[in-house]
């Protein structure tokens, strides 16, 4: 298959994971939803960003979309459940892709060895930037366990995905209390717990890979931050409220590090989170369940294709 028909399909999922990035970006800013559930709710433009088909459905956000924009393309002559969209309607033929006329065919030609070629300058920088990252905490002191001391950073991290470090600045050691190691601690192996960092990495490359797509980086920018609500969430949920206000005066003392590879404590707009330890409820059982259902339709509509 030649670059040109990858493009093709590849800008037409970007456009999807646009539109299905814009109904997450809606339905987060419904203030009741937990953080944890908007940052699985992000997974969705992700995951259409790189999958080319989907099974058909006639109540998907797409069956909506199709009616004034695009249209739905079976796989195999129409005898599959299966289709994919065509936002871009620039294809006479599919399965191989044939151009309506030759000058698109060019363009396309020309797009996909731009999109590849800048697309590899990214995925280079990644690479270059993780090890770099993994270098300058050779130098971090031992503590106990996974956890480390380094004079190089002055915010706490989680860096590395198989073995992962927590490395903490020098002066939480020599001017922090128990206490404010205890909820850093809690924080950081929050992240752990939940693999946040392999979720970052996918993500960033996502965006990388969508490189030329301005709504890639707004997703990133609002998963990310939604990674830090959500890890805040699950360490303030057994916390008392004299407790939290605890935890979110130790998020004041932390600056932001600047590098989105590695989860920090001090990520994301503090006074967001702020905000957002201090108003927290947990839900009843009810509201877990009414939640589960709301999560299941969502994806349902969100990842589904019209016929």
């Amino acid at each position: 298959m030649p670059f040109s028909e990858i493009f093709y399909w590849f800008l037409n999922m970007s456009i999807t994971g646009t539109i299905v990035g814009i109904a997450v970006l809606l339905i987060g800013k419904i203030s009741k939803i937990p953080q944890k559930a908007v940052a699985l709710l992000w997974f969705f433009p992700f995951l259409r960003m790189w999958l080319p088909v989907s099974v058909s459905s006639k109540y998907s956000l797409a069956s909506l979309i199709i009616k004034f924009w695009g249209r739905a393309v079976s796989l195999n002559n129409g005898n599959s459940v299966f289709s994919t969209t065509n936002h871009i309607m620039g294809a006479e033929n599919y399965f191989p892709t044939t151009y309506k006329n030759a000058l698109l065919e060019k363009v396309f030609g020309v797009a996909a060895i731009i999109w590849v070629t800048l697309a590899s300058v990214f995925m280079i920088v990644i690479i270059i930037s993780y090890f770099k990252t993994k270098k300058e905490i050779k130098n971090a002191h031992p503590f106990k366990n996974n956890i480390f001391f380094s004079a190089e950073y002055d915010t706490p991290f989680v860096c590395g995905i198989v073995h992962p470090k927590i490395i903490l600045p020098f002066s939480l050691q020599e001017n922090g209390t128990d206490k404010t190691l205890k909820y850093i601690l809690m924080h950081e192996k929050a992240h752990i717990k939940r693999w946040d960092n392999l979720w970052r990495i996918v993500a960033i490359i996502t965006a990388c890979m969508h490189w030329f797509n301005p709504f890639a980086w707004l997703f990133l920018k609002a998963f990310l931050r939604s990674l830090e609500l959500s890890c805040d969430e699950k360490v303030i949920k057994n916390l008392s409220l004299s407790e939290r206000k605890e935890y979110a005066s130790i998020l004041l003392d932390y600056t932001k590090n600047n590098n989105m590879f590695v989860s920090t404590f001090g990520g994301a707009k503090i006074r967001l989170r702020v905000e957002k330890i201090l108003s927290y409820k947990r839900l009843s059982t009810f509201g877990i369940i009414a939640l589960s259902f709301f999560v299941c339709a969502i994806a349902y509509a969100l990842l589904t294709n019209s016929y």
